[in-house]
């Protein structure tokens, strides 16, 4: 009797080869690294807006302990807008004034005793600070050149036990934000306010962003109450 084909000869099981083996791995190791390379790139400070009850407790714990910096970008701009404008063309529009008249009614919710209020000498960040609070601010030419040293002007310029409210530019803001361990963050929105403390020791932290338009969302919290 002979035996069949099939039960002498072993089945052989399909292995991948050295080289699918190497692909298949750098194919996974490409694709996480894309993914990460996404995330990070894409990394922009949290959203006060939509943050838990913990970071806006860590917030206004700060601010009460004035040890607070908010760098505001200005109101709508004039000569970018086919709103119409509050007065010289290189100023904010009627709208942004309205936006920035609100931001200023948050900020004074959360209490303006212990704070000081600092604008670029330009017209629409002078403009917006004007609106936010009804009187001028102090104008330093710094917080419109910014740049490579904005961080540590704003350290300098930070008074112990006192919030600093810094009405200033998106470029700006976006230097302080790559200073700050942000390089890819989004580009900041008319009237948005990014908030960081600065403890005794000087550590600087960046606590988040607050667009305009989720001061309600921060102000309904009950810590406020």
């Amino acid at each position: 009797m002979f035996e069949s084909v099939s039960s002498v000869m072993p089945i052989r099981r399909w292995r991948p080869s050295r080289l699918t083996r190497i692909f298949s791995l750098s194919a996974l190791l490409i694709t996480a690294a894309l993914a990460t390379g996404f995330v990070v790139w894409h990394r922009s400070p949290a959203n006060l807006g939509s943050a838990n009850a913990q970071a806006r407790a860590e917030l206004l714990q700060h601010w009460r302990a004035g040890e607070v910096v908010v760098l505001v970008r200005h109101a709508e701009r004039c000569d970018r807008s086919s709103n119409p404008c509050l007065g010289p063309a290189d100023g904010i529009t009627r709208l942004g004034s309205e936006s920035a008249v609100a931001v200023g009614r948050g900020f004074t919710r959360l209490g303006m005793a212990q704070t000081d209020v600092f604008t670029s000498p330009v017209t629409r960040t002078a403009q917006t600070a004007h609106a936010m609070f009804g009187k001028e601010a102090v104008t330093q030419h710094w917080l419109a050149s910014c740049g490579a040293t904005l961080r540590n002007d704003v350290v300098a310029h930070k008074v112990a036990h006192r919030n600093a409210v810094l009405v200033t530019h998106s470029g700006c803001i976006s230097d302080f934000e790559v200073q700050t361990g942000f390089k890819h963050a989004t580009t900041s929105e008319y009237s948005s306010s990014l908030f960081a403390s600065l403890d005794a020791d000087g550590q600087l932290k960046v606590l988040g962003v607050l667009n305009d338009a989720d001061w309600h969302s921060l102000l309904s919290d009950k810590t406020l109450k």
